[in-house]
């Protein structure tokens, strides 16, 4: 495969900004069927300032770029999003450190490095029902293919997520305001999981990636 640069990394945090922003009212009456409703405001909250900043934050490496939209997500998303999310940028950012390009391999390090750091964060587990709960197949996946072709690569980890929305439905969820509510969780989307599904089916459909999703909120 062709290794990505900078512009594309750019590219694809602009296109993930629009996606949050777009869906914030969606993400949020997702988070309000078991939890306290705020998720998609508490994210889009901070990406909007992520789209403002974009073209003047510091595009001398791959890693600065990351560390400082961790830096935006720490301080402006609110909730337990913020932590999570700038551990996340923030871990990417550390195994992209000083590099202008990226391949294949990077992405997959830089995957499983945001994942350590989510969990050493947060402490959720397999089938704590989060976003996690999509993350690990995504890494999975990824680990499974060589990354010739990324388009394929795409439509595989947009439908590991996919997959993640229903196989999780059912669970009781054991993080978050969520795991509050208990049995009242179970029978509804983690909309941590669908904000995954959603950001990557809307790379699919900006970089001409075919998919057709499964899970209802995708198809809306």
């Amino acid at each position: 495969m062709s290794t990505i640069s900078i512009d594309q990394v750019e590219k694809t945090i602009d296109i993930t900004c629009d996606t949050v922003i777009r869906n914030e009212k969606y993400f949020s009456d997702l988070d309000g069927l078991a939890g306290d409703g705020d998720f998609g405001t508490s994210l889009a909250t901070g990406f909007k300032v992520i789209k403002k900043e974009l073209p003047e934050i510091d595009k001398s490496a791959i890693g600065a770029m990351l560390l400082k939209i961790s830096m935006i997500c720490s301080k402006h998303v609110g909730g337990s999003s913020g932590p999570i999310w700038g551990t996340g940028f923030m871990r990417a950012g550390m195994v992209a450190k000083g590099l202008e390009e990226l391949t294949y391999q990077n992405l997959v390090d830089m995957l499983g490095s945001a994942i350590e750091g989510i969990v050493a964060r947060g402490g959720a587990k397999r089938g704590d029902k989060t976003l996690l709960d999509a993350l690990w197949p995504i890494h999975d996946k990824m680990q499974e293919m060589d990354g010739s072709d990324l388009g394929a690569v795409l439509a595989a980890i947009t439908a590991e997520a996919d997959k993640a929305i229903d196989e999780t439905r059912t669970l009781i969820a054991h993080r978050g305001r969520a795991s509050q509510v208990g049995q009242r969780s179970a029978d509804t989307p983690d909309p941590g999981i669908v904000g995954i599904a959603t950001i990557l089916y809307d790379w699919c459909k900006v970089y001409g990636v075919d998919y057709s999703p499964n899970a209802k909120e995708l198809n809306r």
